[in-house]
């Protein structure tokens, strides 16, 4: 069997898509001559007909394109369906991240049910209810609908606080970063890297003066990067 044929059956076997982290835990390299698999895995994918690419990190085979995009609802053409499975991919990613590095992960109660591969954000998630780390209710109200909170197991307190603007005005996020800076947390905006000028541009209004230096631009090809480096920690970066 070629490398490609064992790819196509690692995929087959995990219903027809994988993210190339999966599909490297799947396969026996064992008789791969070459010193890095994982990069031929991403390769054969890249160059092969037999795959489609869903989101960066995430591969499906062609001839299971209708029953994958049936499974993560997403309707060709439909701009909302893909916002809608983009934003939960990018805080699964995020969210599973956190786990790895063995944080307590907050996902909105009004994002539990959006899909992550084969699982909703509320089952990889440790809580939909925010942690008792603020007595004050505008505090709380505001980190409530934080897309991915990260917290240290020791103490709960908030450790990272990360916003995915798809097509959101960043702004908003931004605004509540400022609201949330007594504590000494990270603050990232993560999106598509060709947002980054945009934000670049509203980070540096006068009124974010206090969090200019503390927040920063995390781009969706960055976290499907770290996502996949999670068992090289040299690879881990925030």
């Amino acid at each position: 069997m070629t490398q490609g044929q064992q790819v196509i059956e690692a995929m087959r076997s995990n219903g027809g898509y994988a993210t190339l982290r999966r599909l490297n835990e799947l396969i026996d390299f064992s008789s791969w001559k070459t010193k890095t698999p994982e990069a031929s895995v991403r390769r054969i994918v890249q160059e092969n007909g037999a795959f489609f690419k869903i989101q960066p990190g995430l591969w499906a085979l062609e001839e299971c394109r209708e029953a994958v995009l049936e499974h993560f609802q997403l309707k060709a053409g439909n701009q909302h369906s893909e916002e809608q499975f983009s934003h939960g991919y990018y805080q699964g990613l995020l969210i599973e991240i956190g786990n790895f590095k063995h944080y307590y992960t907050y996902v909105p109660a009004q994002d539990k049910n959006r899909l992550f591969l084969d699982k909703t954000l509320g089952e990889i998630s440790n809580s939909t209810i925010l942690p008792e780390f603020s007595s004050y209710d505008h505090i709380r109200s505001k980190a409530r609908t934080v897309d991915v909170i990260w917290f240290n197991t020791s103490r709960m307190m908030p450790a990272a606080f990360y916003e995915v603007e798809h097509s959101t005005d960043i702004k908003n996020s931004l605004g509540k970063f400022y609201e949330l800076q007594d504590f000494h947390a990270l603050f990232r905006i993560v999106a598509d890297k060709s947002r980054r000028k945009e934000y670049e541009d509203k980070i540096s209004a006068s009124i974010y003066d206090d969090i200019r230096d503390r927040v920063g631009f995390l781009s969706y090809d960055r976290v499907v990067t770290m996502y996949e480096g999670l068992n090289n920690i040299s690879l881990v970066v925030w």
